[in-house]
C-alpha cells in the first residue's frame, strides 16, 4: 500500500513538474490569423482548454474571422462574444474580446466598445495589444468630449455625452498612467470641464498634468492653461482675488521654466494684467478704509500693499498719491486749528 502511495505521488510531482514548466511556454503563446490556415497558436503547447472545447473555440473564431472578413459585423461580433463568454480563460477570449470591441467601435457604440476594450486591459494585461487598445479607448473618449453621437444597436443616433467621455479620459490615466496618453488625457480632461464651464475640475486636471508628468512635452502648454484658466476667474478688484494670485504664480512659473517658449508675449500681457488687477484690489481696500473709516493707519497698509506688489504701474502711481492724501489727512486730525491754505481765488466771467 506504501509503495502505491509513493509511486502516486511521485506521479503527481512528475504532473505538477509538468504544468509548471509548460505553462510558462503556454502563456507566451501567439494566436495568430492567416487568410490560409485562419487562427493558429504558435509558440506555446496548451490553449487552456481541453481538446474537444480547443476545436470549438477554434472552430468559432474562424467562423468569426470569415464573417468579419465578409462584412457581416453583427454576426462576428456575435461569435466572438461568445468564445470570450464560454471560454474566459483560454487564448482565445483576450482575442475575441478585441475584435468584438473593434467592431463595436466601428459601428459606433462607443460605451460598449470602451467597456469591451477595458475588459481586455483589465482581464488580459499581458495582452499584444495592450496600447493599441489604450488609443482605440482614447480615440473614443476624445469624439465624445468633441461631441459625437454614440449610435445604439450601431444604427440609431443617441445623445452627445461629454461626460461620459471625460469618465473615459479619467479610466486611461488610471489604466495606462506610464503611457504616451496619459498626459494627453488630462489636458483633454480639462479642456472637457472648461466646455462645461467647470473650471475648478478643469484646474485639478491641469495641476495633476504639471505634477504627475513634468518632463512631458505638454507640460508649457498645461502651464499656460492653468493661468489663463485662473486669469478667466478672475472678476475685478473689487471681489476675492484668490484666482489672481495663482494667475500670478502661474504666469510667472511659466516664464521661469519656458523662457523661450512662443506663448512668452501672450503670458507677459497675462502677467501684467493679473498683477495690475491686484493692485487695483489694494487701493480698493485701502480706499476704503481712508474715506469710509478714516482708518489712516489700515489705509497706509493697503496703498503701500499697492505699490509693492506692482512698483512700475501706473496703479503704483495712484497709491502714492493717495498716501499723500493720507499723510494730509493726518495732519490734519492732529491739528486741527492749523491755519488752512488760502482759497484759490476765482475769477467770474460776467
Amino acid at each position: 500500500m506504501s509503495n502505491l502511495l509513493t509511486r502516486a505521488l511521485s506521479h503527481a510531482a512528475l504532473l505538477v513538474f509538468a504544468l509548471t514548466t509548460f505553462s510558462g511556454t503556454a502563456l507566451k503563446a501567439d494566436l495568430v490569423w492567416t487568410p490560409t490556415s485562419g487562427w493558429q497558436v504558435q509558440g506555446g503547447v496548451l490553449s487552456g482548454l481541453i481538446p474537444e472545447e480547443g476545436r470549438t473555440a477554434l472552430e468559432t473564431m474562424n467562423k468569426a474571422r470569415a464573417d468579419e472578413e465578409n462584412g457581416e459585423r453583427s454576426s462576428a461580433m456575435s461569435r466572438y462574444e461568445s468564445v470570450a463568454k464560454k471560454y474566459p480563460n483560454s487564448i482565445y477570449a483576450p482575442e475575441a474580446l478585441y475584435r468584438a470591441a473593434r467592431i463595436r467601435m466601428e459601428r459606433k457604440q462607443y460605451f460598449k466598445a470602451f467597456d469591451a476594450f477595458q475588459d481586455v486591459v483589465s482581464r488580459y494585461p499581458n495582452s499584444p495589444h495592450f496600447n493599441e487598445i489604450i488609443g482605440e479607448q482614447y480615440r473614443i473618449a476624445n469624439a465624445l468630449v468633441d461631441g459625437a453621437r454614440p449610435r445604439y444597436f450601431g444604427v440609431i443616433p443617441g445623445f452627445k455625452n461629454r461626460v461620459k467621455g471625460i469618465g473615459y479620459f479619467e479610466k486611461i490615466v488610471e489604466t495606462a498612467p506610464y503611457s504616451d496618453y496619459a498626459p494627453l488625457a488630462l489636458m483633454n480632461i480639462a479642456q472637457g470641464h472648461q466646455r462645461l464651464g467647470q473650471y475648478d475640475e478643469a484646474i485639478d486636471a491641469l495641476d495633476r498634468m504639471i505634477n504627475d508628468y513634468p518632463q512631458s512635452l505638454l507640460a508649457p502648454d498645461a502651464y499656460y492653461k492653468l493661468a489663463h484658466t485662473h486669469a478667466e476667474l478672475v472678476q475685478g478688484p473689487y471681489y476675492d482675488q484668490a484666482s489672481t494670485r495663482q494667475a500670478i504664480t502661474y504666469f510667472e512659473d511659466f516664464l521661469i521654466l519656458f523662457p523661450g517658449d512662443s506663448n512668452v508675449p501672450s503670458v507677459d500681457k497675462g502677467l501684467v494684467d493679473a498683477r495690475n488687477t491686484f493692485a487695483q484690489s489694494k487701493i480698493k481696500i485701502g480706499d476704503f478704509y481712508f474715506y469710509k473709516r478714516n482708518n489712516y493707519k489700515a489705509a497706509r497698509v493697503f496703498y503701500n500693499e499697492a505699490i509693492t506688489s506692482y512698483p512700475e504701474s501706473a496703479t503704483a502711481t495712484e497709491a502714492r498719491a493717495r498716501l499723500a492724501e493720507v499723510e494730509a489727512a493726518e495732519t490734519k486730525a492732529q491739528n486741527p486749528d492749523a491755519p488752512r491754505p488760502a482759497p484759490r481765488k476765482r475769477f467770474w466771467m460776467l
